[in-house]
């Protein structure tokens, strides 16, 4: 199988779909560039149903797939203290993979420019006029496309060198409770009434659908992965004991694996080949976000296609916020700072909408300011003097454990052990 074409963009995540999206809308005069979208087959290599959270305004373009959306956000600190406020004027949305899938698919199906494949790709490399795709149909053929530029967003096998390399792993339960527990109005963003680990930190996370439905997640920024055994024991103990669920049934799981790394990201790959998505930095080094940076990146590559200049993915987060996320990651990871009374501090003490933008790397200057003047001064400018010293290494590990679907539980658990 072979195909021809002007752009090919391969996985079907969050970031390839994205900006299938945008090459599928407000063609130029003559016409958009032809696209074809590769996805992995069904299978051990296609990741699972996963959900994305992000903040932008009122109103957004994806409006028609969202599962959920607050515009009030709480966080636990470890001592119980709960800070809550408005997110205005921004919304936090809840976004699940499949829906945003079908909700794509529905302008790209009526793009004449797209076509969908699905194939096991191998190889996406340089050559004379452009770039080629290499992998396995779906039937078992051999596959090819050949296109002026090739936009790879699948997870990279091995994170980049770096100075600090901590994990953002979790698993999260779609449960439904017996009573109702769940404020709708609010998402906890953070619940760090847990078990903190020795290095990093661990908290939970609450987004409810409605007084009886949310998604719970234990979540941990650590330099390892737990076994399902200590997911297992983490979820039990915060369901459990900290919110006191009662009777609840899972209906749904899904867990995950983020990098949280001051290494440098590569962009492209090669004259016609570049890097989307995590692979080409959009994950926000500090907190994980990355579905928002996506956006930005996609947007402007979509505009310098139409343009008719290089579509080099941008950087998705300015310079000064990145210095910032190192000083933070070491810290974290070497102990110097506590993360639950850190990210708990700076709740309670800038307003919810300035902090969001923050968190997102929207933010400009002097809100980069006023969020570096609330930190533990001492630790972090120690740190900050450290990192010009500090060789970058590569981590010792593959850069993302391989994850497997969690399959529903039934018949429904007890809130109790």
């Amino acid at each position: 199988m072979e195909y021809e074409t002007d752009v090919a963009i391969v996985g079907a995540g969050a970031a390839g779909l994205s900006l299938a999206w945008r090459l599928a809308a407000r063609p130029a005069a003559g016409g958009g560039p032809r696209v074809v979208l590769l996805d992995a087959p069904p299978g051990p290599v296609r990741p699972p149903e996963r959900t994305w959270c992000y903040w932008e305004g009122p109103v957004g373009e994806y409006d028609g797939a969202l599962a959920a959306r607050w515009d009030r956000l709480r966080v636990h600190g470890p001592d119980g203290e709960v800070v809550a406020g408005s997110t205005a004027p921004l919304c936090y949305k809840m976004l699940r993979s499949g829906s945003f899938e079908e909700f794509v698919r529905g302008r790209l199906d009526s793009a004449a420019g797209v076509r969908r494949a699905e194939a096991l790709v191998h190889d996406v490399v340089d050559v004379p006029g452009g770039a080629e795709v290499r992998g396995v149909a779906a039937d078992g053929g051999a596959l090819t496309v050949r296109a002026r530029w090739a936009f790879d967003s699948r997870p990279p096998q091995r994170l980049p060198p770096a100075r600090t390399t901590l994990l953002q792993h979790f698993r999260g339960w779609l449960v439904r409770t017996r009573r109702p527990v769940f404020d709708p109005v609010a998402a906890e963003l953070m619940d760090f009434r847990t078990p903190q680990p020795t290095r990093g930190l661990s908290f939970g996370y609450v987004l409810p659908l409605d007084p009886h439905r949310a998604l719970v997640e234990y979540t941990e920024f650590s330099p390892a992965v737990l076994d399902d055994a200590g997911y297992e024991r983490a979820l039990r103990g915060y369901t459990d004991r900290v919110l006191g669920l009662g009777d609840f049934e899972v209906t749904g799981a899904e867990q995950g694996v983020i990098p949280m790394t001051d290494g440098r990201f590569a962009r492209r790959a090669g004259a016609s080949v570049f890097r989307v998505g995590t692979a080409g930095g959009a994950t926000r080094p500090a907190t994980g976000y990355t579905f928002a940076a996506i956006q930005r990146q996609t947007r402007r590559i979509a505009a310098a296609l139409r343009a008719g200049r290089t579509p080099l993915p941008p950087r998705a987060y300015p310079r000064r916020a990145l210095a910032m996320d190192a000083v933070l990651l070491r810290a974290l990871e070497r102990g110097r700072v506590d993360g639950a009374a850190f990210f708990t501090g700076l709740f309670r003490q800038l307003p919810p909408g300035s902090l969001l933008r923050f968190l997102d790397g929207a933010s400009g200057p002097v809100q980069a300011l006023a969020v570096g003047l609330r930190t533990p001064v001492g630790p972090m400018l120690r740190t900050a003097a450290e990192l010009p010293r500090l060789s970058r290494t590569a981590p010792p590990a593959p850069g993302f454990p391989p994850v497997a679907p969690v399959p529903p539980r039934k018949p429904p658990l007890r809130g109790t052990p």
